[in-house]
C-alpha cells in the first residue's frame, strides 16, 4: 500500500469533485462547521495548515479572512493549481505552498499552528494513524483539527442502494488506478478512537452529503439543488444521518496545557 498522488488525474479531480453539486454541498457544509470552529479559537490572525489541501479552495477562503495559511500537498500539480487560485483571489500574501506529504510537513513548520485542515486525505494514505499523530504534533496546545474522512458506512449504503452487492465486501472493491474512489474508507468509531488515543477532545461531528449521493434520480441533484442543500444543512449534524454521510467531518481540540494543571 502507498499514499495516493493526484498528479496523473488533477484535471479529472477538479472537474469531478470541485465542479459538481457534491463538491458544492461539501464546501457549504464544512464551511459552516469551520465558521463555528473559528469562533472558538483566538480572535486574531491564525496560523493554519491545510494538509493535503489540493486546489486550495478552503485555504483561500481562510486567507481571505486574514489568516496565514500554509498549504501542503504531495502533488506538485495541485500545488501549482492552489498557488494560481490564491493569485486569482488576491490572497497570495497570506499563503505559503509546500510540496510535501502531510506526515512530513512538521519539518517545514517554523512553529506549531492554531488550526489544521485535513480534508479527504486520510482515506488515500497507507498509515492513517501515523499521519494523525504527526499532525497532532504540529498543533499548538488548545489548537483545533478539522478532519474530514471517507465514511465506510456511507460506502456500504451507497453500494447497496445501487445494487452493487458484491462491493459490500471490502476485499472485492474495485481498485482502478485512475479512479476517484478512495482507497481506504474508514469506520467512524475507529477514527474517533484514534483521535481520543492522541488525547484529542472531539467537539463536533457532521455528515457530509447525507442525502445527495443516495438520490435515485441524479437529475434532482441539479434541478432541486437549493432544496437539497437546505435539507443537507438541516440534518447533517443529527444522527443517524451523521453516520450515513459519504464523508464525516470531525472537529477536535488539542488540550490546553493550562486546562491540565
Amino acid at each position: 500500500m502507498q499514499d495516493r498522488n493526484f498528479d496523473d488525474i488533477a484535471e479529472k479531480f477538479a472537474r469531478n469533485i470541485y465542479g459538481t453539486t457534491k463538491g458544492k454541498i461539501r464546501q457549504a457544509v464544512v464551511w459552516q462547521d469551520l465558521t463555528a470552529l473559528l469562533a472558538k479559537l483566538p480572535q486574531r490572525p491564525l496560523r493554519i495548515l491545510d494538509a493535503g489541501g489540493g486546489e486550495g479552495h478552503m485555504a483561500c477562503q481562510l486567507a481571505e479572512l486574514g489568516h496565514q495559511v500554509l498549504l501542503c500537498d504531495l502533488s506538485g500539480e495541485m500545488i501549482q493549481r492552489a498557488a494560481l487560485l490564491a493569485e486569482q483571489k488576491g490572497v497570495s500574501q497570506n499563503m505559503q505552498f509546500i510540496q510535501s506529504s502531510a506526515q512530513d510537513i512538521g519539518q517545514h513548520l517554523e512553529q506549531p499552528v492554531d488550526l489544521i485542515l485535513f480534508h479527504a486525505v486520510l482515506e488515500w494514505i497507507a498509515e492513517p494513524q501515523a499521519a494523525l499523530a504527526a499532525l497532532f504534533n504540529c498543533l499548538l496546545p488548545g489548537g483545533a483539527l478539522s478532519l474530514m474522512f471517507f465514511n465506510a458506512n456511507g460506502l456500504l449504503m451507497r453500494n447497496v442502494v445501487l445494487g452493487n452487492f458484491q462491493l459490500v465486501d471490502p476485499e472485492v472493491r474495485r481498485r482502478r488506478k485512475r479512479s476517484l474512489s478512495p482507497q481506504y474508507p474508514h469506520s467512524p468509531p475507529q477514527v474517533y478512537a484514534w483521535l481520543e488515543q492522541l488525547g484529542m477532545q472531539i467537539s463536533g461531528k457532521t455528515g457530509v452529503r447525507v442525502f445527495h449521493d443516495y438520490l435515485q434520480s441524479r437529475q434532482l441533484q441539479t434541478q432541486k439543488f437549493e432544496e437539497l442543500l437546505a435539507l443537507e444543512q438541516l440534518y447533517c449534524r443529527q444522527e443517524p444521518y451523521v453516520s450515513l454521510g459519504r464523508y464525516i467531518h470531525v472537529m477536535a481540540h488539542k488540550p490546553n496545557l493550562k486546562d491540565e494543571l
